[in-house]
């Protein structure tokens, strides 16, 4: 069974690291063996990042979108934990957050052309087969975060800014779509078996 490469992205509190979850074992069914992955990375690339998104490293956000790209390829490249190793060994991967966030968060203050020509253009950054968008209101995303007690809260996590990266991660859409992506949208606010059921269903026939 060919490997694929998934990717779920969506609004803070829109429930990816559950539907990731689920989405793996609802896979193992299919004998689809599944690695989870996540930007920014684990690796020191993606340590400064997490330092950026706390506010405790002031940078720019063009400097914002330089960092995501650095800590992508290596991402994409490394030997050991990277997505082009595990595929090559026969591993679907599936990452929480790609270069969708990218273009949707830095691409609402430097414009998707900026940001888009250093990811899309890259060729050392894989395009997905697939990215689920989970899609949640700002709303709904707040009252979720404000129940994470042991969350700290990241410099995005506010009202006005997830209502512009929501309506930008949609014309990241439509623009990605135009160049023959494969998204997924759906609908976020169900209960986590609706929600995982959904998704399954648009995953699931990449692999028959």
């Amino acid at each position: 069974m060919t490997p694929k490469f998934i990717v779920f992205e969506g609004i803070d509190g829109a429930g990816k690291t559950t539907q990731i979850k689920l989405l793996k074992e609802n896979l193992s069914r299919l004998g689809v063996n599944c690695y989870i992955t996540a930007e920014p990375t684990d690796m020191p690339s993606g340590k400064i990042i997490r330092e950026a998104l706390s506010g405790r490293l002031p940078v720019s956000c063009a400097e914002m979108a330089d960092m995501f790209v650095r800590d992508r390829v290596i991402h994409n490249k490394d030997a050991e934990k990277g997505i082009d190793s595990h595929l090559d060994c026969g591993v679907t991967v599936i990452s929480d957050r790609y270069y969708y966030s990218s273009l949707a968060y830095q691409g609402a203050e430097l414009g998707y052309e900026r940001v888009a020509a250093l990811n899309l253009d890259n060729p050392d950054i894989r395009t997905p087969d697939i990215c689920v968008f989970l899609d949640l209101t700002p709303d709904k995303s707040l009252e979720r975060i404000g129940k994470r007690a042991d969350t700290p809260t990241e410099i995005y996590e506010n009202y006005d800014y997830l209502e512009k990266t929501r309506r930008m991660f949609f014309d990241v859409f439509e623009r990605l779509r135009e160049r023959g992506e494969n998204i997924a949208i759906i609908d976020a606010s169900g209960t986590p078996e609706e929600i995982a059921e959904m998704i399954f269903d648009r995953v699931s026939p990449l692999f028959k």
